[in-house]
């Protein structure tokens, strides 16, 4: 049975006021959310490292310049020495998570190597590390202002610069976020 109240497939987009390092003016595409708790992958806080480098570091080769030149992604605070790939849904790995008809998840090492061969995933973010909530707990910071939430987009997702993410996600709201406060009240 479906959780009638998740936000699956929606992005939880940082408020101003969000001073958390890990978080501050980030975009999260949530994986899963359930009574048990929330999963989610930051989409917009790219890493020092290329995708190059760390195929070259899994001994996994490509000649593909664009690709090795590819951001990773922070994905999150916890298990940053584990890989998640956000993809177009189709193709199933070993360990694929259909999230959508068009989004999936995997974590295994077969989806790096079929997208170093050309012949992965038409579309794809590469992450480090995941954010992770626990039962109610997003529901208590969504309820203190932290995070604005809406349906996804792939586009922004798989298509737009890093740096714009953050305020077109909240753009797909009708929310400017460069007019509103750091600080948040409740009446």
């Amino acid at each position: 049975m479906a959780y009638s109240s998740s936000l699956t497939n929606h992005f939880l987009i940082a408020m101003p006021g969000l001073q958390d390092p890990n978080f501050a003016r980030t975009v999260t595409y949530v994986c899963e959310h359930t009574e048990q708790g929330a999963m989610g992958i930051v989409i917009n806080r790219p890493l020092e490292v290329t995708l190059g480098e760390l195929l070259a570091q899994l001994e996994i080769p490509t000649d593909d310049a664009e690709l090795q030149a590819s951001p990773v992604y922070q994905g999150g605070p916890v298990q940053t020495d584990r890989g998640f790939v956000l993809h177009a849904a189709g193709p199933t790995y070993d360990s694929t998570l259909g999230i959508t008809e068009e989004i999936s998840v995997t974590t295994s090492r077969d989806v790096l190597e079929a997208i170093a061969r050309g012949d992965g995933p038409e579309r794809s973010l590469v992450a480090l590390g995941y954010a992770g909530w626990g039962a109610g707990q997003l529901e208590q910071e969504m309820s203190a202002n932290a995070w604005l939430n809406g349906p996804a987009s792939d586009d922004i997702i798989f298509h737009m610069d890093t740096g714009e993410r953050w305020l077109a996600a909240a753009q797909l709201l009708g929310v400017d976020l460069n007019l509103l406060s750091g600080e948040a009240g409740h009446a």
